[in-house]
């Protein structure tokens, strides 16, 4: 049945394949996407409480009764193209189609080497090929103006400004950020240990001004109060908290860098992950070598970090452009001699 193997999936991600929970909770929102998309296409009159239960990517699975089943053999290529076709129609992006035909693969894939299905319904099925993408860099100036927006004379403001220099500093995933710990910091020699993509651990240099605000953060007394001025239970392990002591949690980074977005004019176009591309292009521009900034980033193949040396000759074009004198379009007028 499709929601139970669903759910043996996520646990064969989780224990098997040591999947991060992000990378878990991304698969059960996709898996959960089809499994809507099946449920309104075959049985459109069924009533909700008879339907199978969402698929949740923390929580066991339970067989309940009066519960519509959903056999995987009825699943053939033909519900796969008009699933992907559902998605084009409800006007979901080439990269949003593609990793959810990506999630279908992986489920079933897993599927037939359990032999829980003959074959695999997603074999000899195209996607769309993704748009090319260049990611936004954002310049010095915008750095600096982002970086000034934060009130570092409150905790929260204090910690937002330690994540943004942390970010640039060493171009961190925001699952990377949430996941340190207080020991994977150390001031002294300018180092931090992260867990990255499938929980391999690296180690990267962080700049001074990073060390100094994170620091800053950390001893900053009123870390360990709430806004009543104690609190009962606090992560003594995490760095960047909440305000109720809790680990920050990687959607609560993104609400807090969309209001700050929001005051600096730049909401729309930059995200958290924005200072990860801007710092890669940064490195490139002044001299890093490709390689290193692959195990800086933590990219597993090479191919991914090259997509900054076209962000790179991009911006060479646009200031090659604006200070060349004869760099913009003009209509000669040619004479000829007869």
């Amino acid at each position: 049945m499709f929601t139970k193997t669903a759910y043996q999936f996520l646990d064969h991600l989780k224990i098997i394949k040591n999947a991060s929970e992000h990378t878990v909770r991304n698969y059960a929102i996709d898996l959960n996407s089809f499994k809507n998309f099946i449920e309104s296409a075959l049985f459109p009159k069924t009533p909700a409480e008879q339907l199978p239960q969402k698929i949740h990517h923390n929580l066991p699975y339970q067989s309940l009764p009066n519960v519509l089943a959903i056999p995987l053999e009825i699943i053939d290529r033909k519900i796969i193209r008009n699933f992907l076709a559902s998605l084009s129609a409800n006007k979901h992006s080439k990269k949003s189609i593609m990793r959810r035909m990506s999630s279908l693969r992986t489920f079933f894939k897993f599927a037939l080497e359990y032999q829980l299905i003959t074959t695999n319904p997603t074999e000899e099925i195209e996607t769309p090929k993704s748009d090319k993408y260049i990611p936004l860099s954002l310049t010095t100036d915008q750095i600096q103006h982002l970086f000034s927006i934060p009130d570092v004379n409150t905790l929260l403001g204090l910690r937002d400004r330690a994540m943004m220099e942390l970010f640039y500093s060493s171009g961190l995933r925001v699952s990377e950020l949430v996941t340190l710990d207080r020991n994977n910091f150390d001031p002294g020699s300018l180092l931090i240990k992260l867990k990255g993509k499938g929980k391999k651990e690296r180690i990267v240099p962080i700049t001074k001004n990073a060390a100094t605000w994170i620091s800053a953060y950390l001893n900053n007394p009123e870390r360990y109060q709430d806004i009543e001025g104690h609190r009962a239970q606090c992560d003594e392990q995490a760095i960047f908290l909440n305000k109720l002591g809790s680990r920050l949690s990687p959607r609560s980074v993104d609400r807090n860098f969309e209001a700050i977005l929001k005051a600096s004019g730049l909401a729309g176009r930059a995200t958290p992950h924005t200072l990860r591309h801007t710092i890669a292009t940064h490195w490139l521009e002044n001299g890093m070598d490709l390689k290193t900034i692959q195990a800086m980033l933590g990219h597993t193949s090479l191919t991914t970090t090259t997509i900054y040396t076209k962000v790179s000759t991009r911006l060479k074009k646009q200031v090659y452009d604006k200070a060349h004198p004869r760099a913009k379009a003009c209509n000669p007028n040619l004479e000829t001699n007869n």
